[in-house]
């Protein structure tokens, strides 16, 4: 049987890079999450607290919706691994609360809906890069949509990106940045940060 070597990296685009808004607009995206040089906040990975960060934008004035998706291209996987999935935010939200619950349906915002990540769980995943790997890349990718997704929160990220495809009328991105220290926390010893069998890596 035919061998098959992990990935270095992903080699397959983010989904900004597939989606092109009818309009010329661009959204800014900010966190209070980012450290100095655009360092993700160790809170949030899978190895502390396992929150979701903070993030704030600029209005776009047409948006019924907001959808939003963070993946880490630089996970050693076929795919970009695929940390968070949330769509519905309401046109007139322009910010998002540190630590989200990992819930379909998160009460904190009434009608948003969260997909599933690529742990297989809803809502934010943390940083959990193999050690050794060196800096990920984290890409928060803001889609502002003309209307609401009726998806329920199983969809495939292939099905959401091809109704971004239609409905977008204006994206922003913003990047973090996370490296597995050297030395994790005696809590975490296995070869990927964790005590039991690794999960998918991210």
């Amino acid at each position: 049987m035919a061998q098959h070597d992990t990935p270095a990296h992903s080699g397959k685009a983010i989904t900004i890079l597939k989606v092109q808004p009818y309009e010329g607009e661009r959204i800014r995206l900010e966190s209070a999450g980012l450290r100095e040089g655009g360092w993700l906040d160790p809170v949030f990975s899978a190895a502390q607290d396992n929150i979701s960060p903070p993030l704030e934008w600029t209005e776009v004035q047409e948006a019924e919706t907001y959808a939003l998706v963070v993946e880490d291209p630089d996970s050693p996987m076929e795919s970009p691994f695929v940390h968070w999935l949330l769509w519905n935010i309401p046109g007139r939200t322009r910010r998002l609360k540190q630590g989200l619950a990992p819930t379909p349906h998160p009460p904190d915002l009434p009608g948003a809906v969260q997909g599933r990540n690529s742990q297989g769980g809803f809502g934010w995943t943390g940083m959990a890069p193999p050690q050794g790997h060196g800096t990920h890349h984290y890409h928060f990718q803001l889609f502002a949509l003309s209307k609401a997704l009726d998806f329920s929160p199983d969809v495939a990220l292939e099905t959401l990106t091809n109704a971004l495809r239609g409905n977008t009328i204006a994206a922003g991105e913003l990047v973090g940045l996370f490296e597995t220290p050297d030395h994790p926390s005696p809590a975490r010893t296995g070869a990927y940060g964790f005590t039991t069998d690794p999960p998918a890596l991210r």
